[in-house]
């Protein structure tokens, strides 16, 4: 076997990040054994034929070339997008088999990665709602336009200089031109088809990260799921309010549901869609969401859990976990706009919100006074470095519980650190990269803990993606 040879295998098994397995078998030093290749958009019961790219001592890399049999699983992708763009990777997989493989890949981590056995693997709550389940939607401006083999085959006269849409995967000087995604909603489709309309009749530039000049970066969309509000955010390189002035009264008028319109001003080189500073050009710069009946604001740059609906069922996962009596000292860890801590408030006597962000402090204060949690005290912390000093300078007590809720790199190993010495009876790891997520356990559980169960919440139907909810308690508890 060498790179590029075309092999015709059948896929016997799906892996994490939408790998499809096949096993071929290999005679090494007389003995036969099963290689392993793995095949991209492959699912399982496909028979395909596919190009080897990588290869490695005991397996390989594979590029779908052909599906000469198709699974059982398979369905037609909804989006004419699919397998171009690099936002969806299984619409083209029947939804109750891309939530069985996710939960067969968590549990394949755990035993594998972590050498994880003797604990309770909980089954996975799934999606209701598959499509048009985003809450935020972010575009980017592109001043190259990636064409599809369509639109290379097609006689069509194709302006490659203008567009508005997503990157495709690794490349980040073009974007897909989008009319349409069936992430967010139907309203989020019409706004990003009126902002191209609007920008491409005015001939306004784009912004380039090689010129470091251009006006346009991007178009981000944030919908309440519970509440008649709409936030449209336009990130720009610099400030232009007679443009803006006019993009507004356009958008208002076609489409009326927008409730607020901002324009965040970057100065930044780097293709970051969050702005130095920012202006309203319409309502009061915000919208509110609402998650197991409590209501929180939503600014241009907030984090807020992307899906709203699952979301809820995601904090009721980890609060049942944490088995709180009412009387415990709980942190929260990450605790962004403090979505967690105060879903949780009632259950305790006090908890603790720590974070790196100023803004999401500022955010979580003012979610705390919406919904009453006087017991909900949030603190800026460099959970990159140590939390121990602001706990000592602010005299606070020492938790029972701990929840902690990191991006998908996980938690820096001085947090572990921190963990450890502050050794409350019970952590409640909430995830969203099981890989980075088993790592830190193992670590913790070197250090005296024990997991005890797991529970995967589908957060991100058609994607590879999982949300993974662990409970760890002391091993003398």
């Amino acid at each position: 076997m060498k790179r590029n040879d075309i092999l015709e295998v059948t896929i016997q098994s799906y892996a994490y990040e939408g790998k499809g397995v096949a096993k071929i078998p290999v005679e090494k030093e007389g003995v036969i054994k099963d290689f392993v290749i793995f095949v991209q958009h492959a699912y399982p019961g496909d028979v395909v034929k596919a190009e080897i790219r990588k290869i490695k001592k005991s397996y390989a890399e594979a590029k779908l070339i052909e599906v000469i049999s198709p699974s059982a699983e398979r369905v037609k992708a909804q989006c004419n997008f699919f397998g171009t763009c690099g936002g969806c990777k299984q619409q083209d997989l029947a939804y109750q088999f891309q939530a069985r493989y996710k939960q067969e890949q968590v549990k394949d981590i755990f035993s594998r990665l972590g050498n994880f056995t003797d604990f309770l693997f909980e089954e996975i709550i799934p999606a209701e709602q598959t499509f048009f389940y985003r809450n935020k939607m972010e575009f980017s401006f592109a001043e190259h336009r990636w064409l599809t083999l369509e639109e290379i085959n097609s006689n069509e006269v194709i302006d490659r200089n203008f567009a508005l849409g997503l990157h495709i995967p690794n490349v980040f000087d073009k974007a897909l031109d989008l009319d349409e995604c069936f992430l967010q909603s139907e309203t989020s489709n019409q706004i990003l088809n009126f902002t191209r309309t609007f920008f491409k009749a005015k001939n306004t530039s784009i912004y380039s990260t090689k010129t470091h000049s251009g006006y346009l970066r991007n178009l981000v969309i944030k919908e309440s799921k519970h509440f008649p509000e709409l936030m449209v955010n336009l990130v720009t390189s610099e400030e232009n309010d007679a443009l803006m002035d006019e993009y507004t009264r356009g958008l208002k008028k076609t489409i009326p549901f927008v409730t607020t319109i901002i324009n965040n001003i970057s100065a930044k080189k780097a293709l970051v869609a969050i702005g130095d500073y920012e202006k309203v050009f319409y309502g009061n710069g915000i919208i509110h969401d609402s998650i197991g009946g409590y209501k929180f604001r939503i600014s241009a740059n907030s984090f807020f859990q992307t899906n709203t609906l699952q979301a809820a069922n995601l904090y009721q996962t980890a609060l049942d976990f944490a088995e709180l009596s009412g009387d415990e000292i709980v942190y929260d860890l990450y605790c962004g706009a403090g979505t967690i801590s105060i879903f949780v408030s009632k259950f305790v006597k006090e908890i603790y919100g720590f974070e790196v962000v100023q803004t999401a402090i500022e955010d979580a204060e003012v979610n705390k006074k919406l919904n009453h949690a006087g017991n909900a005290k949030f603190f800026l912390a460099d959970l990159y470095n140590s939390i121990l000093d602001v706990i000592e300078n602010q005299s606070i007590p020492k938790p029972e519980v701990i929840i902690a809720d990191p991006p998908r790199n996980g938690m820096h190993k001085n947090t572990i650190a921190d963990i450890v010495k502050l050794s409350p009876k019970k952590i409640v790891y909430v995830s969203c990269n099981p890989t980075t997520q088993v790592r830190d356990l193992k670590l913790l559980c070197d250090a005296g803990y024990n997991l005890v169960k797991v529970k995967p919440v589908d957060m991100f139907p058609q994607t590879y993606h999982i949300e993974n909810v662990a409970l760890l308690k002391k091993t003398s508890e």
